[in-house]
């Protein structure tokens, strides 16, 4: 069983959509006992990161996350997921992040040409042997919403890249924690190849 973690965030609906379209057994839920039995967990994300951590926070998810993680039980985020997995943004200053990982999540620089929501497919450049890219190739594309990045600290993390007026850090794997910065479930089948790596890894630990 995975479960989808529901705090009022966008995209919930779109990644459940994805992996019953891939034959997973899948509920969504804030359920605390239901999240802690997962066989995997995932956080995904359409929206702010001080709202997403604020509702994080009334539900109580937030203990309940880093449980989760402590229990070696496979965690990925998506989108705004990856984000709140570090420890703080620049799109709501003073705010504390889950802080599993160490980064800095920044807004993306202006540029000119650039568009800001950052809205579109754009190839990956694969490093560091990333599980979740297993059998997928190198250029291959996905797509991205965001305003805001990561810059992960240890470089040895990132799984994925892609430059949009910067260096993007686009996929990070550490020990049982898995982020996307992109949509998997809206990058065709590529994105579901990676749904399906993911729910492998769940499944055999592979």
């Amino acid at each position: 069983m995975i479960a989808i973690i529901d705090y009022d965030a966008g995209n919930l609906k779109s990644v459940e959509k994805a992996l019953k379209y891939l034959n997973e057994d899948v509920i969504v839920t804030r359920n605390k006992d239901e999240l802690l039995n997962a066989d995997g967990v995932i956080l995904p994300g359409v929206g702010s990161f001080g709202d997403a951590m604020d509702k994080l926070d009334t539900y109580g998810l937030i203990d309940t996350i880093r449980q989760i993680t402590e229990n070696k039980t496979p965690f990925m985020g998506i989108c705004l997921g990856l984000q709140l997995l570090f420890e703080k943004s620049d799109e709501a200053p003073g705010v504390e992040g889950l802080g599993l990982l160490k980064g800095s999540i920044l807004r993306i620089p202006e540029e000119s040409g650039l568009k800001i929501p950052h809205i579109g497919w754009n190839s990956l450049e694969l490093s560091n042997s990333g599980r979740l890219f297993k059998g997928i190739e190198q250029d291959s594309y996905v797509y991205f919403v965001h305003s805001y990045y990561l810059k992960a600290e240890d470089e040895e993390i990132v799984k994925a890249s892609t430059e949009y007026g910067t260096h993007i850090h686009a996929s990070v794997e550490k020990d049982n924690v898995f982020a996307c910065q992109f949509h998997p479930e809206k990058s065709g089948e590529i994105g579901l190849k990676i749904l399906k790596n993911f729910a492998d890894i769940v499944r055999n630990g592979e």
